[in-house]
């Protein structure tokens, strides 16, 4: 029987795949617990439709991305910090803490976790900082880190 996988189904197919499987499983397991439906003309032009609607909010989130990315590489964020000797700091400057200056002062919400900076600034002075804003869209936000 050739289904249509409404939900991801471990070892036998990925949400939005057609696939052949044996009658049985399909009546008894796939559609009884709404994993699947039977690939009809109706959910097969429904699938269609969602796929559409599914590339059209990818473009769109795609292009959105790539106007953030002008915006972030246009500015510089300004921290201050304590520092010592040399000009390093005492601690460093987190993720955190710029993602939150971002926030307040430009009003663009980063999450932290996009932001790929392995250890803390520890040195005044300007830092790039690579943010990843989308799966194909990569922008560098230039932080300024001067003393308190």
């Amino acid at each position: 029987m050739r289904v249509v996988f409404l939900k991801d189904v471990k070892g036998k197919g990925k949400k939005g795949e057609v696939k052949n499987v044996a009658d049985g499983y399909a009546q008894n397991f796939l559609i009884k617990n709404g994993y699947a439906a039977e690939a009809n003309a109706q959910v097969m032009s429904q699938l269609q439709g969602q796929k559409r609607l599914e590339e059209k909010n990818a473009e769109a989130e795609l292009a959105e991305a790539q106007a953030l990315k002008e915006r972030v590489e246009a500015l510089t964020i300004e921290l201050t910090a304590k520092s010592g000797e040399g000009g390093r700091l005492f601690g460093s400057v987190s993720t955190k803490q710029i993602a939150e200056a971002l926030q307040k002062v430009h009003g663009i919400k980063v999450d932290k976790r996009k932001m790929t900076l392995p250890d803390g600034i520890r040195a005044l002075g300007f830092t790039n900082v690579p943010v990843k804003l989308h799966n194909d869209v990569s922008a560098t936000l230039k932080v300024h880190v001067t003393e308190e």
